[in-house]
């Protein structure tokens, strides 16, 4: 009779354990189906937020939500924006042929590289008045620049393009001997790899006024003048000082870039670098 007893208890006991696992595990099966649940929906609420932008790119889905819960204090337009340009990457990292290869849209830098082989088309040397000598643009850059530094002048101000077009070959060169005097770090934050380099594109100048060195630049009337102008000609100040987490480079108050008359107003207003209207853009044309 004992034994009898003894045999139900332990049954009982085996079913209570078993019915308890089996519970545990109904209301872990419910839990995780909750979390993925209100994940999917979070998911879905944070693609609703970013798809009503115009530069919302579908497949950068995963990367805008990984890239906001890294940056929690950035607007959703800086959010998309970022991820476009390709900021959740480390420079030089994820990069990609360049595109819209001899066009006035083309951009260059620390994600998007141009080949060794790449030369501009339609490179014409700038009149010797407004250049230190041998400069080449492409043709409607220099057009461009001729004219508006032909229009300084006549204000009596001296707008001299000290360097223009450069080879990927000479790239080389430059910023081997920028890495060798201060670290490949440092060189990385004023001076652009080969293949990185807007120079290599025809469309940007490195300007002086013949009297300052270029990298005083700033402080010169020249500069006051191309701030309120450059862009009624077509350029743009290339890397501004408020912009260099999105461009990659420090300030630059001598570097400028051809993009257009229409675009160069548009950047001109909005305050931005030519990484944020690409990205807002032309990125998603792409």
């Amino acid at each position: 009779m004992t034994i009898m007893k003894n045999d139900n208890y332990k049954i009982k006991k085996k079913s209570l354990i078993i019915f308890a696992i089996s519970l545990f595990l109904i209301i872990i099966s419910i839990l995780y189906s909750l979390n993925i649940v209100t994940n999917n929906e979070n998911k879905i609420t944070e693609n609703k937020i970013f798809n009503k932008l115009d530069y919302y790119i579908k497949k950068n889905d995963l990367r805008y939500t990984q890239y906001k819960k890294n940056n929690p204090k950035l607007t959703i337009e800086q959010i998309v924006t970022h991820v476009n340009i390709g900021l959740d990457n480390d420079y030089y990292t994820n990069t990609r042929h360049t595109k819209n290869l001899n066009t006035q849209y083309i951009l260059v830098n620390k994600y998007n590289f141009l080949t060794e082989k790449y030369i501009p088309k339609n490179l014409e040397k700038i009149n010797s008045q407004y250049s230190l000598g041998n400069m080449y643009l492409v043709d409607y850059a220099k057009e461009a620049f001729e004219k508006m530094a032909q229009q300084a002048k006549k204000e009596n101000l001296s707008i001299i393009a000290m360097s223009t077009y450069r080879s990927y070959k000479y790239q080389v060169n430059l910023y081997n001997t920028y890495a060798k005097k201060d670290g490949k770090e440092i060189a990385d934050t004023y001076s652009a790899r080969p293949g990185f380099s807007e120079h290599q594109t025809g469309l940007a100048v490195d300007i002086y006024n013949g009297k300052e060195p270029y990298t005083n630049f700033e402080v010169t009337e020249e500069f006051k003048w191309m701030e309120k102008n450059a862009y009624k000609y077509g350029y743009i100040l290339r890397f501004p000082k408020n912009k260099t987490k999105e461009t990659g480079y420090n300030y630059e108050s001598w570097h400028y870039r051809y993009v257009g008359e229409e675009i160069a107003k548009y950047i001109y207003d909005k305050k931005i670098s030519y990484e944020e209207y690409y990205a807002q853009n032309l990125e998603k044309k792409d």
